[in-house]
C-alpha cells in the first residue's frame, strides 16, 4: 500500500500513546512472551513509522516481558524449489556458489515486512542463528527463545516456535490473518503430516562460505487460514484494533495443540 493510500484511509494520525492505550486494550500485558507478526499499512498512518510501533510494543509488554518476531531469510534457500518465482535450472548451482553465508547482523529478512526487518537491527535484539528461518527477539526470554536453533527442521522442536510453546507465549496477529501464523508449521512437524525434503542453505563453516544440505519439511500454509477460523469458534481469541488493523491476540500453545490435532485429523 503506497504511503498516500495510507494517509488517504486515516482519520487521524496514531502515536505511540495511542497504539500502547490499544494494545493494551487488546490485552497485552507486562511480562508476556509475545511472538507478532505485523502490517504496518493496515495500522494507518504512524509518526514515526517502524519505529513507532517497535516502541509501543515494548512499552506494552516492559522489559519483564518478552517481543519475538520471525526474521526469515527465504532467499537463502535451494533455488530448485523456488516458486515465486521460478529460476533457470541452469542458474541453482550459481545460486548456490554466490549466495552469502547467513549473517544474523547482516542477512535481511526477505517478505517479513518493514516492522520485523527493523525490529532485527534494534538495541539488544538477539537473532536465531538458522539462515532460512530464523527470529529476533527482545526482552526477559531473548536468550532462550534464540538460542541453539538447529538448521534441520527449522520451524520444529529444535526452534523458537517451540521454546515459545515452553513459555507459554502468545501471538499478535496485527493486521495479518491465520494464514501468517507461523507457529502453525510447528503444527505441522508435529502432526507428520507432510514430506520430508532435503533443504539448502548458504551458511558461515571453517571461516568461509559452504553450501549446507539439511532435512526439512516440505512446508504447506494453504490451509492455514482455515484452521484459523475453525480455531476460534472453540478457543478464546481476543479481537480488537490497534490503529485501524484488525488483531487477533491468542495462545500460541493452545493454537499449535488445536492445529496440530487439526492436521492429524485431516490426514485420516
Amino acid at each position: 500500500m503506497s504511503e498516500a493510500s495510507v494517509v488517504k484511509k486515516s482519520p487521524h494520525p496514531f502515536p505511540k500513546p495511542m497504539l500502547v492505550e490499544h494494545l493494551q486494550a487488546l490485552g497485552v500485558q507486562a511480562g508476556m512472551t509475545l511472538l507478532v507478526h505485523a502490517s504496518l499499512s493496515k495500522i494507518g498512518f504512524v509518526p514515526g513509522g517502524p519505529v513507532t510501533v517497535i516502541q509501543a510494543l515494548q512499552a506494552a509488554l516492559t522489559e519483564t516481558g518478552t517481543l519475538v518476531m520471525p526474521a526469515h531469510s527465504s532467499g537463502n534457500s535451494d533455488p530448485a524449489q523456488w516458486q515465486s518465482p521460478p529460476v533457470p535450472a541452469e542458474w541453482h548451482q550459481i545460486i548456490r556458489d554466490e549466495t552469502p553465508a547467513f549473517d544474523p547482523q547482516r542477512t535481511p529478512t526477505r517478505m517479513m515486512g518493514a516492522i520485523a526487518e527493523l525490529f532485527c537491527t534494534w538495541p539488544d535484539v538477539q537473532r536465531s542463528n538458522h539462515p532460512q528461518h530464523s527470529f529476533a527477539a527482545w526482552g526477559k526470554h531473548a536468550e532462550i527463545i534464540t538460542a541453539d536453533h538447529q538448521l534441520p527442521f527449522g520451524l520444529g522442536e529444535k526452534s523458537p516456535l517451540a521454546r515459545l510453546y515452553d513459555l507459554h507465549g502468545y501471538v499478535l496477529l496485527l493486521g495479518v490473518g491465520h494464514g501468517n501464523s507461523t507457529s502453525f508449521h510447528l503444527s505441522e512437524i508435529r502432526a507428520k503430516r507432510t514430506k520430508v525434503i532435503q533443504n539448502g542453505s548458504s551458511v558461515w563453516q571453517s571461516g568461509r562460505s559452504v553450501w549446507q544440505w539439511f532435512d526439512d519439511l516440505d512446508y504447506d500454509e494453504d490451509c492455514f487460514p482455515q484452521i484459523g477460523v475453525d480455531f476460534e469458534k472453540t478457543h478464546p481469541v481476543k479481537i480488537g484494533q490497534v490503529g485501524l488493523a484488525e488483531c487477533r491476540l491468542f495462545s500460541q500453545r493452545t493454537a499449535v495443540d488445536f492445529a496440530t490435532n487439526w492436521l492429524k485429523e485431516c490426514a485420516k
